[in-house]
């Protein structure tokens, strides 16, 4: 079992973030850009982008240090860093380290392609397979630059997600002063991401994940997304914005594979912005054709990723860039009713359309590699498949369960919640007045582009990007609410949209309206709030983060660090492992050994191969698991008393392999179709060493936690 030790404490300086504020023109509260800006402005904006490059420095210093702090990475063995990278993310460190390994970058990129030590026997396309150009880009850039006398790959490793993590706060930085005018926002919305961290990011834990190193691209395309979308945007600077879109996207989508789902989302909120008239056509049509470009380009650097082809993201866009394209410019008069049905007769175009089209391009390509995603989803809100192996796996994982209600009350204790509901409350309804403005001024029998009075008097029409960020966060929060694992793709936008609510020109302006009070009231009002604002947080959260600072811990687990060093002084290189994925993935990373299932979930015949491979914790006869290690060409298996004798609840593997199995597991819960085994469980029986076991495996090597047998 992994245990953490206190260890002996040692002083942190920490520094502070300066404030300031925002000059606007006229009192408008306009955010003024960095190009082409009166003189009047520059000490202003420089004083914000000094502060927003300070804010990300200080958070990921922040981040590496409470990772310190939790593992004492610094100082411990190798193989124990290599061993905190849990489950998958140790699977993806492993093919940095194979790459900084290789004799040459040519032979690494070689052994990728032709990777024959995470499937075996089988031999596939790693880069296909699963996102790790990251750690390609990353082993290249450790060979290429001076810094291996000085800095272990490791450090180079981690020290690069943190980077990207403080790239990530100038994202959300930027973005709230895109939308407020104040680099102020900027700051509340670094500080809310920073103390919120328990819900806002978890990269001090798991470093290697996908999402560690994707949502630092996804968040500058939103902020990108919202420079491009402002009303008084020039084209030099929409070309620059959509460049950066594409780009970031791009790497966004590299970099993880659930983007479809992400990207899926973003583009709903387009055509929404689109269809209620909200954002110019031609501003989406070159959205979604950087979404579509971006998986293209995604899709070939994955040597034809056919998951990629069959989403249902890469059937909407096209589907949605027709409907535009037949429907136009113009928007005739008609009633409220009728554009209303109209609305809802697109949506339903549209989407009917994607599903034909997706199960089209599934069939001709024949892919069925994600159909355990929609059998999860369907198991999720019970209907069908409730006894699948695939879909109990996920349903087990907390990652993938529904959102905790404490996150909330962690999230009010942070000050931002109260915030977020409000403002996005408010913006919401700002935007259904806005829907209903535009579509009552639009003139009889007159197209928009030769009348442009036909649009005047609309709440956001001056900031279109409000809506896009108002419709963006719904779907953001649905999936948020729906699955743990995504809360970090909506708490960060709770950070934003909280603060903009407390650092909006027009909301002061419009609070303080009874009062006839001047630009300059306005400005030193939503200031003094902003620091008001700031100054809690700091007193609430600040005490607690100072404290956490002291608790020095260090990774402890002698057990694993025991078993992988056995493995490297006593198994041959060629010898096949088989076990949970969870530890083969650190089998591979630590010992070079090849493993024969692993924890990236995303292939039908792995998954097929993983749910025979589990045998090992079901009610089998020695000579069927012998039989499916052999099949396999497996020569060790790993067995874990943690979860063969884990307390039956209905979620330990062998419930799951007992279910699948249509057998009554341990806990006695009968269902229809499920019967009483006589069988003993395999992996429980076998520490006895009975005839029976004996001539088809032979324990090699035990201690507290693990039990490894040849197999004969």
């Amino acid at each position: 079992m992994t245990e953490v030790r206190r260890r002996r404490p040692y002083r942190n300086k920490s520094g502070g973030a300066r404030n300031g504020y925002l000059k606007t023109r006229g009192g408008q509260g306009e955010g003024v850009t960095f190009l082409g800006m009166p003189p009047q402005y520059l000490l202003t904006n420089v004083a914000g982008l000094l502060v927003c490059l300070f804010v990300g420095y200080k958070h990921a210093s922040y981040m590496a240090l409470i990772h310190d702090n939790n593992t004492w990475f610094s100082s411990i063995k190798e193989v124990e860093r290599e061993i905190s990278f849990r489950t998958e993310s140790g699977l993806y460190y492993s093919y940095y380290k194979q790459m900084v390994q290789a004799p040459s970058i040519s032979q690494g990129l070689h052994s990728l392609i032709h990777d024959n030590m995470t499937e075996h026997p089988d031999t596939i396309n790693v880069l296909e397979r699963m996102n790790i150009y990251q750690e390609v880009v990353l082993s290249v850039l450790y060979r290429a630059l001076p810094i291996k006398s000085w800095m272990q790959p490791i450090f180079f490793y981690i020290n690069s997600v943190f980077a990207l993590h403080a790239m990530l706060v100038w994202a959300l930085f930027l973005t709230a002063y895109f939308l407020s005018g104040s680099w102020l926002a900027g700051i509340l919305t670094a500080c809310f991401y920073t103390f919120n961290k328990v819900d806002t990011t978890r990269v001090e834990y798991i470093i290697p994940l996908r999402e560690s190193f994707s949502l630092p691209f996804l968040w500058v395309q939103i902020a990108a997304t919202t420079y491009y979308f402002r009303h008084n945007c020039s084209p030099q600077k929409e070309r620059l914005s959509v460049v950066i879109i594409f780009v970031a996207t791009l790497c966004f989508s590299l970099g993880w594979q659930f983007n479809q789902f992400v990207l899926l989302l973003q583009a709903f909120a387009l055509f929404g912005t689109w269809i209620l008239d909200m954002v110019p056509p031609r501003k989406i049509q070159m959205l979604f054709l950087a979404q579509l470009t971006s998986l293209l380009v995604t899709c070939l650097l994955q040597f034809i990723n056919k998951m990629i082809l069959g989403s249902l993201v890469m059937s909407f866009i096209p589907a949605a860039l027709l409907l535009i394209y037949l429907k136009g410019d113009e928007m005739n008069y008609c009633s409220i009713p009728t554009r209303i049905i109209k609305v809802i007769g697109y949506s339903l175009t549209v989407l009917v359309f994607m599903i034909l089209l997706q199960r089209v391009v599934k069939l001709l390509l024949g892919i069925d590699a994600d159909d355990h995603i929609y059998k999860f989803i369907m198991s999720k809100f019970n209907v069908g498949h409730a006894r699948d192996f695939d879909a109990l796996l996920y349903l087990c994982i907390d990652a993938f369960g529904f959102l905790q209600m404490d996150t909330f009350e962690r999230l009010t204790k942070g000050v931002v919640f109260p915030l977020y509901a409000v403002t996005h409350l408010g913006m919401l309804i700002i935007l259904f007045i806005a829907v209903l403005q535009n579509w009552s001024n639009h003139v009889h029998d007159t197209n928009v582009k030769d009348h442009p009075s036909a649009k005047k008097s609309n709440l956001l029409i001056s900031r279109p990007e409000l809506a896009y960020h108002a419709v963006l966060a719904v779907f953001f929060g649905a999936l948020g609410m729906s699955t743990l694992r995504m809360k970090y793709l909506w708490t960060p936008y709770m950070c934003i949209i909280g603060s903009i609510g407390i650092s909006d020109y027009k909301v002061w302006r419009t609070i303080l309206s009874p009062f006839k009070t001047q630009g300059v009231i306005v400005q030193i009002v939503r200031h003094f709030m902003t620091l008001l604002t700031l100054t809690i947080l700091l007193a609430i959260a600040l005490p607690p983060l100072l404290k956490e600072l002291e608790e020095l811990k260090e990774f402890w687990d002698p057990d694993t660090v025991e078993l992988m060093e056995w493995i490297k002084s006593n198994v041959p290189k060629g010898a096949a492992f088989t076990g949970s994925m969870q530890l083969l993935a650190g089998v591979k990373l630590c010992t070079g050994r090849p493993i024969t299932n692993h924890p990236h979930y995303e292939d039908k015949h792995l998954r097929f191969k993983t749910k025979e491979l589990y045998q090992i914790y079901g009610r089998r006869t020695p000579k069927d698991i012998h039989d499916i290690l052999t099949k396999y060409k497996s020569s060790y298996i790993i067995l874990e008393d943690s979860i063969c004798l884990a307390p039956s609840k209905g979620c330990r593997t062998p419930d799951i392999v007992d279910i699948d199995n249509g057998v009554i597991p341990d806990h006695g819960k009968t269902e229809p179709g499920l019967v009483k085994s006589s069988v003993p469980r395999f992996c429980d029986e076998i520490r006895y060493e009975s005839p029976a076991y004996t001539k088809y495996f032979k324990l090699v090597f035990s201690n507290r936690t693990f039990r490894v047998h040849k197999v004969l």
